[in-house]
C-alpha cells in the first residue's frame, strides 16, 4: 500500500471509468486495474463496483476515498512546503480565474509573471465562484482570482482593486443620450444576464435591486463577449466590467456610459489558509496591481 495506489483510487472515483483514469494517472489499463485490485486484496474490501458500462464506488469506498483525498493532499502539501523552503517563488502555481475576469485581466498580468517569476510555472484554470473555491479547499488549486468575499473560512482573501460597471447599451437605447446613467432608470426586464453560478449576475440583480425570482429575467447561458454582441444588436442592455472593455475606443454599436453612483465589485486573491507559500501570494498580488490599468480599476489601501 503505498501513496501512488490511493492517487489511482481517487482517479477511478472521479472519472467512473478505469479507461479514462489510467489515461489521466499516464499509465495503461491492466496496471491501473492490477493496482487497485491489489489495494482492495490488501485492504479486504472492494473500493469500485464494476460492470461493463459503468464504475460505481462501494459504501466503504465513498468513505475511504474521503480519507484519500485528505492524505494526498497533506502529500502535496508537504511536497510543496519542501519546494517553497528552497525558493517560495519558483514551482507551480495552479491559478484560478472566473469567465467574467480571465479572458481580460490574464493578458495583462502573466507577460509581468514570466518576466518577474521566471521560474514559476504557471497552470490558468476558469469556472464559476464555487468550483473554483471548491478546488481551492479540496488542493486541486493553489489561488484563484475571484469577485466576492470566500464563504468557507479556510479560505483567506486579499483584495486587489476595485472594478466598476458599466452600462452597455445599444446606441439608439433612450438612455445613450447621457453622459451618465442613474442605476433607478435600469429596469430588469431588459437587463441580459448571464447563467446562475456566475457571480457578475448576482452582483449585477443587486445593482438593479432585482428578484431572482422575477419571471422577466432575461437570462442566456453564454459568455459576456456574447451577451455583448447582443446587446449591439440591440436585444438588450447589460453590466459589465471595466476590464471587458479592451480599450477606450467604443465598442461597434455600443454605447458604454459609467453610472451615476459608485457601482462595481472587489476582485481579490483567494487562498487556503494553510497555504504554504505566503511569500507567492503577497508577490502575486503586487504583481496584478502594478498591472492593471489605473484608468480603468481603482485601487485599494
Amino acid at each position: 500500500m503505498n501513496i501512488r495506489d490511493f492517487r489511482y483510487v481517487l482517479a477511478v472515483a472521479d472519472e467512473r471509468h478505469f479507461g479514462r483514469a489510467a489515461r489521466k494517472c499516464h499509465i495503461s489499463q491492466p496496471a491501473l486495474s492490477g493496482q487497485i485490485r491489489k489495494l482492495e486484496d490488501h485492504l479486504g474490501v472492494a473500493l469500485f463496483e464494476r460492470s461493463n458500462r459503468r464504475v460505481r464506488v462501494t459504501p466503504v469506498g465513498e468513505r475511504i476515498v474521503v480519507l484519500a483525498r485528505q492524505l494526498i493532499d497533506t502529500v502535496d502539501r508537504i511536497e510543496v512546503t519542501a519546494v517553497a523552503a528552497r525558493d517560495p517563488l519558483s514551482g507551480s502555481l495552479r491559478l484560478g480565474m472566473i469567465p467574467t475576469i480571465g479572458p481580460y485581466l490574464s493578458p495583462l498580468i502573466l507577460p509581468a509573471i514570466r518576466r518577474q517569476l521566471a521560474n514559476l510555472s504557471v497552470t490558468l484554470v476558469e469556472g464559476v465562484t464555487h468550483h473554483l473555491e471548491r478546488r481551492l479547499l479540496e488542493g486541486e488549486l493553489d489561488i484563484a482570482i475571484l469577485a466576492t468575499e470566500p464563504e468557507d473560512g479556510k479560505l483567506e482573501d486579499r483584495g486587489l482593486y476595485m472594478e466598476p460597471f458599466q452600462v452597455a447599451l445599444p446606441l439608439d437605447h433612450r438612455l445613450a443620450r447621457s453622459a451618465k446613467v442613474d442605476v433607478a432608470e435600469l429596469t430588469s426586464g431588459e437587463m441580459l444576464l448571464l447563467s446562475e453560478g456566475h457571480c457578475l449576475r448576482d452582483q449585477v440583480l443587486e445593482v438593479c435591486q432585482a428578484d431572482t425570482a422575477d419571471g422577466t429575467l432575461n437570462t442566456r447561458e453564454t459568455s459576456l463577449e456574447t451577451i455583448l454582441a447582443l446587446v449591439a444588436a440591440g436585444d438588450g442592455i447589460t453590466m459589465v466590467p471595466t476590464l471587458a472593455l479592451r480599450t477606450n475606443d467604443a465598442i461597434p454599436g455600443i454605447a458604454c456610459r459609467e453610472t451615476s453612483e459608485d457601482v462595481g465589485r472587489l476582485v481579490r486573491l483567494v487562498y487556503r489558509s494553510t497555504f504554504p507559500r505566503p511569500q507567492l501570494v503577497d508577490r502575486l498580488a503586487e504583481i496584478i496591481r502594478d498591472q492593471v490599468p489605473r484608468n480603468k480599476v481603482k485601487p485599494i489601501a
